[in-house]
């Protein structure tokens, strides 16, 4: 250890490295390469699993989405073709047969998912046409809307079937003064002929959400009456718990479903389903992936680097031939000799990997600026592991330690007199 605190040792090390500056330079990307594209890469995949995670914020990820339609195979006297329908009284049903069941969210709605067309509303001698929500207050827990006035629907609101009404943001820069920020809760907006006070306002941030901004929600019993919908429910939003089988959730519920609408078993077609949770766990696998993919081609990279600068400290022992036996002739230890190139060894390894760290770093704080109001873009806040970067820092000296004893050996058994002859 003594080495480490001379002064000739280092001098000896800058005076070797500044003499082959092309040399040390070109050994030196290889291993820096190596560590940036491990640090920019893992940092990269981190980004998008951040950016994702801020687009489905306020989502229940372990969410289904299923609706009916018509059967596509005839079944205990039925013929193909036949609809059928979801009930309000189905949710009781699901959930106690389906115990891997969380919670049921029904909704009624014009326009949005339905495919029809939406709903007048009016204020004011202002009109316009908008998706129009029935739903309940547990709708807000599976897709949470980010409120810029007032709150949403909630149990009372549905039990006493009041005429209040959560309208997006579009509809309230139409009914009402934006510019000044006009506070329209308590205010009423004309939907279908019928007056309804203004309880809240949702805006939807860009590239998320199932809603648009152009949609307004109001309790799915006022729903029903005005549109005389009886039992009939257009959707059901269904959230699994936890540790649950999102897509076994999904199978047993059109199960119980097709055996108490007598569809046949084999009908794929009378129930459709959006499974967020399925497609939500590819999508982390798909990131899981890709930071294993970046940790492969880092560490490979950096072996190749560290491989490299074997090769080139086996051409610079031969190099130093005379030098090297000069030093044995006038007393130097064989372990002093080894020491030496295994610290030239380590110093470039070292210097090279804290290079490319920090290009790293540096290109992911230009991707966070770039990327920062970027919505649309599924990208936040691209971070590293600290913990990882000097792990694979311990990697690399470890690696310049083991490949340059090759080097170090060859000095070592050199014979003075054999390297005073050399030319």
């Amino acid at each position: 250890m003594n080495i480490l605190f001379k002064k000739d040792t280092w001098q000896e090390i800058y005076y070797s490295l500044r003499n082959n500056k092309l040399r040390t330079f070109l050994t030196m990307i290889g291993v820096g390469w190596g560590m940036f594209l491990y640090v920019s890469l893992l940092g990269a995949a981190k980004g998008m699993e951040n950016g994702f995670d801020k687009l489905f914020s306020g989502f229940a990820t372990n969410s289904i989405f299923l609706w009916a339609q018509k059967t596509s195979i005839p079944y205990d006297g039925f013929p193909k073709g036949r609809e059928v329908h979801l009930n309000l009284s189905d949710m009781d049903m699901l959930k106690r047969k389906v115990t891997a069941i969380d919670y049921i969210s029904p909704q009624n709605a014009r326009g949005s998912f339905t495919g029809t067309a939406g709903e007048s509303m009016s204020r004011n001698g202002k009109n316009g046409t908008y998706s129009l929500t029935g739903d309940y207050s547990v709708g807000n827990k599976i897709s949470e809307k980010k409120l810029i006035f007032g709150r949403y629907i909630n149990d009372a609101d549905v039990l006493g079937n009041k005429n209040v009404v959560v309208i997006g943001e579009e509809i309230y820069k139409n009914f009402f003064d934006a510019k000044k920020k006009e506070d329209p809760v308590g205010k009423q907006v004309n939907i279908k002929g019928l007056f309804f006070n203004v309880i809240g306002v949702f805006r939807v941030k860009k590239g998320g959400g199932f809603e648009n901004d152009r949609t307004a929600f109001i309790p799915l019993s006022t729903y029903t009456k005005m549109y005389n919908a009886g039992d009939q429910i257009d959707m059901f939003a269904i959230v699994s718990k936890p540790n649950a089988n999102v897509g076994g959730v999904e199978e047993d519920v059109k199960q119980v479903l097709k055996t108490k609408n007598k569809v046949s078993p084999e009908d794929t077609n009378a129930f459709g389903s959006f499974n967020l949770g399925k497609e939500f766990k590819k999508l982390t696998g798909f990131l899981t992936g890709m930071q294993l993919l970046t940790i492969i081609v880092g560490t490979l990279t950096i072996l190749a680097g560290v491989i490299a600068i074997s090769n080139i400290l086996l051409i610079t022992v031969k190099e130093r031939t005379k030098e090297i036996g000069i030093r044995r002739a006038l007393g130097a230890k064989p372990a002093e000799v080894r020491n030496q190139i295994l610290l030239e060894s380590v110093v470039i390894t070292l210097s090279s990997g804290i290079l490319g760290f920090m290009c790293g770093i540096f290109v992911l704080i230009i991707l966070n600026a770039v990327t920062q109001n970027q919505d649309e873009f599924p990208f936040y806040n691209p971070t590293v592991n600290y913990g990882n970067v000097f792990g694979a820092m311990a990697v690399m000296v470890v690696l310049g330690l083991i490949i340059g004893m090759i080097p170090a050996q060859r000095a070592v058994k050199i014979r003075p007199i054999e390297a005073l002859r050399s030319e």
